[in-house]
């Protein structure tokens, strides 16, 4: 288990590439139609893919539909790459979620944070705990969008058995480096605000990034990853200028646009994964149709995707 957490931990330094789920025209998850963009990810050497996170519209998905987009992800991938299996929402069907993870044989569970409007931070301490305790061994990653619950609560999260990692999507770098000396050391802590947030949370510490553009371009991500690893921030910077502006589109509409525009732009490049549901933003308005179809007409992914039904 220790050699299997060390190469956990590597891959973690890499790019996390949050999956979208696809769907068919009749609104079905339709897995089959990753394939090309797996195969795609694999090829450019992303670290590790994520099912069921929230490019993947974690929380349009049904129990059952989460449950099957982990299998058929876990079979696309085919080991090739470790599998990160998004679990939560309520308690039991995060445990659901985890047995249905560890089954489909997921190389480690990422946790979202509890959408209870009534959270404690020890409560959350908890969930996360029975939650580590049905994976049965498997490593498991925090995933932490409000650090609001306190060091004290980070700290007893990380010191819960078989944590390997943590993904932290607050803007708040000073509170990242102030966790990170908190917690135990051999913890990776993963950037999880994509690209443009990455040198920041590489400038107190932080190793690996999340990534929404994986489904499209995936090289660019690995090329940014590469780069700050190599601590050529300059060089990283100026990669990511290079498709700010996609992330600023995913940013329009309260956030609401964040997967619309992925799954606009593979439909663009020939790869319908079908709609993001609803609440998202959907169809693009005009205007940001139109910057989208731009921006890719000036990246190296004009090319149309292999077709997958």
């Amino acid at each position: 288990m220790d050699q299997v957490n060390t190469s956990l931990r590597k891959a973690l330094c890499g790019v996390s590439g949050i999956l979208v789920t696809p769907f068919d025209r009749d609104d079905r998850i339709a897995p089959k139609r990753l394939t090309p963009i797996v195969d795609r990810a694999v090829a450019a050497d992303v670290g590790t893919l994520v099912s069921n996170g929230n490019t993947g519209e974690f929380y349009c998905l049904t129990t059952a539909e989460a449950e099957a987009m982990v299998h058929a992800t876990a079979e696309i991938v085919d080991g090739r790459l470790p599998l990160v299996a998004g679990v939560g929402r309520g308690i039991q069907d995060a445990l659901a979620l985890t047995k249905a993870s560890r089954i489909a044989g997921a190389s480690a569970l990422m946790v979202h944070q509890p959408p209870d409007p009534f959270v404690s931070p020890r409560g959350v301490v908890a969930y996360v705990a029975k939650i580590a305790e049905e994976g049965q061994g498997l490593p498991v990653i925090l995933y932490l969008r409000d650090d609001g619950i306190g060091p004290d609560a980070i700290s007893a999260l990380c010191a819960i058995p078989n944590v390997v990692g943590v993904k932290w999507a607050s803007a708040s770098p000073l509170r990242l480096s102030e966790a990170m000396q908190a917690s135990d050391p051999s913890i990776v802590w993963v950037g999880g605000l994509a690209e443009v947030w990455a040198p920041a949370f590489y400038a107190v510490g932080a190793r690996g990034f999340t990534s929404g553009l994986i489904n499209v371009w995936p090289e660019r991500s690995v090329a940014i990853n590469t780069l700050l690893e190599n601590g050529d921030f300059s060089g990283a910077n100026a990669l990511i200028r290079g498709m700010s502006a996609f992330e600023a589109l995913r940013a329009d509409e309260r956030n609401g646009a964040n997967v619309s525009v992925v799954k606009a732009a593979l439909k663009l490049l020939g790869q319908d994964c079908g709609p993001p549901r609803v609440p998202a933003a959907w169809p693009l308005s005009a205007e940001a149709d139109g910057r989208l179809s731009t921006l890719l007409a000036e990246w190296p992914v004009s090319k149309p995707l292999a077709h997958a039904s």
